[in-house]
Order: C-alpha cells, then structure tokens, then sequence
C-alpha cells in the first residue's frame, strides 16, 4: 500500500493583541502533527498599532507583535481599523493574498468585517476567556470575579458578526480562587485557552467538531472597563469591594479618595471577619469617597458612630466601613508612591482615620 500523502501545515492568519493572546500564538508556532512535523503555518499576524504604555507612555508594540518578531512570523500587520480607511482596505487585500485555511483571533481588539469571518475555508475561531453565554465582552474576566463566580473557563467560539454571540466549539472550565486577582486568573486561562485551542483544532479541520449554538436567553454582558470602574463606594458594601479591588487589578486598579482629595490605590484587601451587618446610619458620603474622621467631625461622619463610607484605625490598619461591614485594606498605594502595606500606610498617615 502506497504511503498517505504529506499534507502541508494548514496555513493560519492569528489575530491578537494582549499579553493573553501570547499563549495562543505560542500553542500554534509549537503544535506538531502525528508525525511530528509542523502543524501550522502562521503566515501573518494581525495586532493593535503600536500605543503609549508604562509610566513614561513610550510607545511601545503589542505583546502579540513583540512576540510576532521573536519568533519570526513573517508578515505583521497593524491596521487601526478592519472596517474603513485605506489602510483597513490595504490589510484586507494582504489577507486575501495569503489565502488562510483559518482566521484564530484571541482579544484581538478590533471588529471583524465578513471578509475575516467568512473568507477562509474554516472560518475563523475566537479564543474567549468565559463560559459562553456568559460574559460576552470585552472585560469578561473582571465581570467575572466582580459578581462573584464560583468558576469561569474559556470557550473555542466560531465567529459570527455578533458580538461573542457565534456557536461554541469547545469550554474548559477552572474555580475562581478566593483571593485570585484578575491579572492572576488572566494568566491561568491564557494557558488553558491555548491547549484547549491545540486540542479542538484537528477536530475543526476534519470536519468532526461539533459547533453547539449559544442560550441567547442565557447572555450576561461584560463592557470595557475604564478607570471608574476602579472606584470603591462604600455603599456597594465590603463583600462586593473586596471582588471590586480583585477584579480591577492590575488594570484600571481599585481606589478611593481620601478626606484631603489625594488618590489612594488600593491593590489588596479583605473582609474583616465577623464585620458584617448593616450600618446604622444611612448617611452616605460621595461615591469613592471617605468621610473626613476627626475630632472635630459632626456625628453622621464620625468613625465612632459607625458611619459608612468612613475609614477608621482598626488594630493598626486601615479599614472602611460599608453597609454589610468592613473591608482592611491590606495593601495600598499613594500618590507618588511605591506600594506598601496598610498598617505601614496608617503609620505614616495617622491623621487620616479614626481609631475603631
């Protein structure tokens, strides 16, 4: 019997921006056949124009192009938009060229015309950090955390012109660690979305994968995040803060703003235990901010009168009272500063707070 015949590697346009993507792109450069030879081809990668990032807003590439150039992909393109403009027109005709058997897109960050979606012979497939339906968007998973799921996962989507709305392919599921950051979690599911990626792919090219149609009725929504989105209001109560300040790290970060009109980040708190219990005044001061806490203070903004939304010493750090009870921030940030722990904060600031 003659040998079978040596397929060449399926030929695959990838499209990404963010660190999380880079583990996607990694899992096709490095996926091999049975035989062992090289799987896929990446012959181009699309990413985001080059943006001001870091302190000093140098403009710098994507994680997805700096890892584009590591690795020798031949061809980068960084259109500012897929929709309109010359230079959409110009990375679109480039595309066409290259006639891919697959578009595999991860937090690409752009909107994809039909020409992406439904121009390769496979389609194009989207790695997405949730469960689908749940958490469509572009920040699922801060929403996530921020509504306090038990568990999240990754979803292999094929695209439709929808947004996150095309029929699921595979999930991955994982728990949600009780103290895991967003920054964390994002890196846990970068990893699983790409073996999960590898492992769905030889299915979808032979034709035996099964494209199962979402619960529309079933949707939640996760919009873009911004930096308001990082505010603490007391009122929200410490149950939900303590998810707020996890599920905005790193980016855009949780803060409040103190009696004096400084800004403080804060990077990790927690629930004081046995604080839970509704305030017993109903007065609420301005959302992200904590009511002044001195001497001098009328009665509804005293930290001895319980007052939410104030910040009050407790055992050497600093905590903020909230309607269901109290949230310590352990680790905070001012102004100008490096990070540092809260007792140390409340040492260097004692001015700031009531003693509890």
């Amino acid at each position: 019997m003659p040998d079978s015949p040596v397929l060449p590697p399926r030929r695959l346009v990838f499209m990404g921006t963010p660190a999380f993507a880079v583990p996607s792109l990694d899992a096709l450069l490095g996926a091999v056949d049975a035989d062992g030879a090289r799987a896929y081809d990446v012959v181009a990668v699309f990413t985001q124009p080059d943006r001001p990032a870091g302190r000093g807003r140098t403009v710098a590439p994507s994680p997805i192009k700096q890892r584009a150039i590591e690795a020798g992909v031949p061809l980068i393109l960084q259109p500012p938009s897929l929709r309109r403009g010359p230079a959409a027109a110009d990375a679109l005709a480039t595309l066409a060229a290259l006639a891919p058997d697959l578009g595999v897109v991860a937090a690409y960050g752009l909107l994809l015309p039909p020409t992406i979606l439904d121009g390769p012979p496979f389609g194009a497939l989207n790695v997405h950090a949730s469960l689908l339906p749940r958490w469509r968007g572009a920040a699922p998973i801060q929403h996530a955390i921020l509504a306090g799921d038990a568990e999240t996962g990754v979803t292999i989507m094929r695209m439709d012109a929808g947004l996150d709305t095309g029929p699921m392919i595979a999930t991955a599921a994982t728990a949600i660690g009780v103290r895991e950051t967003a920054g964390e979690l994002t890196e846990r599911l970068a990893a699983l979305g790409a073996a999960l990626l590898v492992d769905t792919l030889p299915a979808w090219f032979a034709g035996t994968a099964v494209a199962a149609p979402q619960d529309d009725g079933a949707a939640t929504h996760a919009p873009r995040l911004t930096r308001e989105d990082g505010r603490l209001d007391a009122a929200e109560g410490a149950l939900r803060l303590e998810r707020r300040v996890r599920a905005m790290h790193p980016w855009p970060g949780a803060w409040l703003t103190m009696p004096d009109g400084a800004v403080l980040k804060v990077l990790a708190a927690d629930v004081v235990a046995g604080s839970a219990g509704p305030a017993t005044e109903s007065t609420v001061p301005a959302a992200g901010a904590i009511a002044p806490a001195t001497p001098s203070s009328p009665p509804t903004q005293r930290a001895a009168d319980g007052v939410v939304g104030t910040l009050v010493n407790l055992e050497g750090w600093p905590v903020l009272l909230t309607p269901d009870g109290a949230l310590r921030l352990r680790t905070v940030q001012p102004a100008g500063k490096r990070p540092m722990d809260g007792d140390a904060f409340l040492r260097g600031r004692p001015e700031v707070v009531a003693r509890g």
